[in-house]
Formats: structure tokens, sequence, C-alpha cells
């Protein structure tokens, strides 16, 4: 596992330091190990995230992202809106993928920690003091694993990949390019779903 300093990179991309972003990372590595597999700047590693939309703990998606290096861009993650900070890694080389997930043994901590306090009160994590980020950073990282994650056994994947579409079309009405399972045929035209009005 990386030095919890090495962590900056994420936290430059995440845009502040946080337990969720940290728990991330420590359950993609735990997920890497135990596949036995190195993070991928391909596609030969899937990752299924079970975040949702719209709460204070979709930071784990970008500790995930950061390391295994499957991105949302590279189209080799998902979230399964499930609101849980928990990853399915998938090695599709192998055809084999471990589920981990956060135990939320530290919460009463994380909770009342003076960073969440803040959080709960509105104020944005990038405004909350760096000496209070580190705090909740620290307490993920240095603690044992087994007081982080619950690492789920190898079990076969069956995995079959959504087929990559590289075809695209440009919409006569407002001269975008979009890619082709996202057309619609109004009146013998191929638009974008906004110009089509389409609503399904």
């Amino acid at each position: 596992m990386e030095d919890v300093k090495s962590l900056e990179g994420l936290f430059a991309f995440h845009g502040h330091r946080c337990w969720a972003s940290t728990v991330g990372v420590r359950a993609g590595h735990a997920a890497l190990d135990a596949l036995g597999v190195e993070p991928s700047g391909g596609k030969s590693l899937y990752a299924i995230v079970e975040i949702g939309e719209h709460h204070g703990a979709m930071c784990f998606a970008d500790g995930i992202q950061h390391s295994t290096q499957c991105t949302f861009g590279k189209g080799n993650i998902e979230k399964s809106h499930r609101g849980k900070l928990a990853v399915t890694l998938i090695d599709t080389a192998t055809d084999r993928k471990v589920r981990v997930s956060y135990k939320p043994t530290l919460q009463p901590k994380i909770k009342s920690s003076a960073f969440m306090q803040k959080r709960m009160a509105g104020i944005p994590a990038s405004d909350i003091p760096e000496a209070e980020q580190w705090e909740l950073v620290h307490l993920i990282w240095d603690a044992p694993q087994d007081d982080v994650l619950s690492i789920g056994p190898v079990e076969p994947a069956g995995w079959h990949q959504v087929e990559e579409v590289v075809r695209f079309a440009v919409c006569p009405k407002c001269d975008e390019l979009v890619a082709e399972p996202y057309v619609r045929v109004v009146s013998g035209e191929q638009m974008c779903l906004d110009c089509s009005a389409y609503t399904g």
C-alpha cells in the first residue's frame, strides 16, 4: 500500500482530504491484492462501486479510481446505486471478482470529529482546516485493515463486457456530435436526445 503522503495526488484530484476517499483507496488496494493484480491503465479491470447520488460518501469512488485506475472516462467503472461504500473489482483477464466493503467500526469517531461536525453544519470540506482533514485521513489510513474493510472471497465473475460503441452521428439540428446509442430518428433524421425531444 502506498504511503499516506503519496495520496496527495488523489486529494488534488478529489479536491480535499477526507475519510471516504481514503477508504476508497484502501478498498481498491485490498481488492487488487486479493486478486493478485496490479492497477491497469487499460481495461483489464472493471469496478462496480455501490455508492449512489447526493450523499456525503461518494468520495469513495475517487479513491477507487485512484487506486485501481478504473475510471468513468474509460468506462470500466460503474455505480450500482446502493448507497454503500463497497466495490466489486473484476479481473476480466481471468474472469474473477472480489467484493470489498467498508466496516463502520470507526464511524463513532468519524461522526464526532471536528471535520464531520463542520460538514454536517454545511461547511464545504475544502473550507475545513487541513489539520482536521488529515485527522480523519490518518484515522482510516493507520487503522488495521480488519477494522476498516471486509474482504469477500475471490469468485468466478461470469463477466460479459458490453461492447464499446465507437460510432457517432452529427445532429442536423444542433450540429453537435452524439454517440449512436443516444441518437433518435425524427422525421427520417438522426437527432440527439435534446433536439428530438425524446423523453423515454
